[in-house]
């Protein structure tokens, strides 16, 4: 069995994971990434598109652009990584923790490190997940692997197309299936508001005439060994309306239903998970309930853009170092999702260094209005032109902001939108 020893262990070779380790690196303590995937950069390497690094490189780049950046700055911190090698589980010992992995070129590897740093990632609900009824054919793909056949792989998965969902990836998709032949029949969203950005709207349905099903589900899939066609119904007060369905033929469906972080080794390792968010609790510092233990990007909460995930993660690392260093907060307040809000992160904040909040709202609006209240006192307020549960809102706070509130440190921190 072979053994290393590091100061910081970060689970996960994608945005997150890369960033973390090069801030902790930058810090001037010794870090290893453990990646399963046979290379760095997790899903950015079949995201072909634009749009990510405007943010953290201010340049806009491509999926593979993006993680070769910090790969570059992987390289050339010194970071040491271990490539097509699993994380099997995370044990305590007396220096700190050990992780038990596995790889098909150095066997059986030990690493002990003082912290660790889940970045994960998160895997597609699939088929199984929203109980669509019906035959079993052949020819339903989940966006993700669609995504990666037609990118990676040189495949291409159908002719004739119907996407389940208005996620940004399903709307990707729809635009790359059109690019590669295929035609798209239409987007069918449960929701009666796209879940998807609405850039992703406009540049990959409306620009190419692609009709978005809004209120609507699948309520049938058929076809022997490969889908035939598919029944779309309308929903009435979230019933199928099924005399007013209808029926798409087609080869091809793509389920772009949602994301799930993967948090099987974090529950493992006695984390605590949030049932609202799928990921970890975390505290100011993004450290969980196994002291030690960070979490950040997408095992963490599921974000918009690859560049928020980076964000949050190299102050995950800056975290992690500082409380190996054992400059820990010594106060730090709760905070609550309020009226129109589904979660906040982190779950808390500490007042003497305020950082980024992060949280998701449950309704669509213009011309909303952000409150933070503590002990029923309004503390902070902000307009937000727009706001809708597919779009995350973050909120940065100063010194500046927090210098005036006085409270102990049971008090709450609410955060609403109106």
């Amino acid at each position: 069995m072979h053994e290393r020893t590091y100061d910081v262990a970060v689970i996960g070779g994608g945005a997150a994971g890369m960033a973390a380790a090069v801030e902790v690196r930058r810090q001037g303590l010794s870090c290893a990434i453990v990646e399963r995937e046979n290379q760095l950069g997790g899903i950015l390497m079949q995201c072909i598109h634009n749009g990510f690094g405007v943010q953290e490189f201010k340049k806009e780049l491509s999926g593979p652009e993006f993680a070769e950046e910090f790969m570059d700055m992987v390289a050339d911190a010194g970071t040491d990584v271990f490539l097509s090698t699993t994380v099997d589980s995370i044990e305590e010992s007396e220096q700190g923790k050990e992780l038990y992995c596995y790889s098909r070129k150095n066997g059986v590897v030990k690493l002990n490190a003082q912290a660790v740093i889940l970045a994960m990632g998160c895997r597609e609900r699939n088929r199984g997940n929203i109980r669509t009824p019906g035959t079993r054919p052949a020819g339903v793909f989940t966006a993700g692997l669609a995504q990666r056949l037609v990118n990676v792989e040189g495949y291409i998965p159908g002719k004739n197309v119907v996407i389940v969902g208005s996620g940004d990836i399903g709307l990707i998709m729809a635009r790359r299936m059109t690019w590669v032949g295929a035609k798209v029949h239409g987007v069918v969203e449960i929701q009666p508001y796209p879940a998807g950005l609405t850039r992703n709207i406009v540049q990959c349905l409306n620009d190419f005439e692609i009709p978005l099903y809004l209120s609507h589900v699948v309520s049938r899939i058929e076809g022997k060994n490969r889908v035939e066609k598919v029944t779309v119904s309308p929903l009435v007060n979230g019933i199928p309306d099924e005399d007013k369905s209808f029926e798409i033929p087609c080869d091809t469906l793509l389920l772009s239903v949602g994301l799930v972080p993967e948090n099987e080794l974090s529950e493992n390792a006695g984390v605590e998970i949030s049932p609202i968010t799928s990921g970890a609790v975390v505290d100011s510092t993004m450290m969980t309930s196994v002291p030690g233990i960070f979490s950040c990007g997408n095992v963490l909460h599921v974000h918009d853009l690859a560049d928020y995930a980076a964000e949050e993660a190299r102050r995950t690392g800056a975290y992690a170092v500082a409380w190996l260093q054992n400059k820990k907060p010594t106060r730090q307040l709760r905070i609550k999702a309020g009226a129109n809000v589904r979660y906040v992160s982190p779950g808390m904040i500490n007042p003497e260094l305020p950082d980024k909040l992060y949280l998701r709202t449950l309704i669509v609006k213009n011309n909303a209005q952000l409150v933070m209240k503590l002990n029923n006192n309004i503390v902070k307020e902000r307009k937000l032109s727009h706001v809708q549960p597919s779009e995350m809102v973050s909120v940065k706070l100063t010194k500046k902001d927090v210098e005036h509130w006085k409270a102990e440190s049971d008090s709450i921190l609410e955060v609403s939108v109106q």
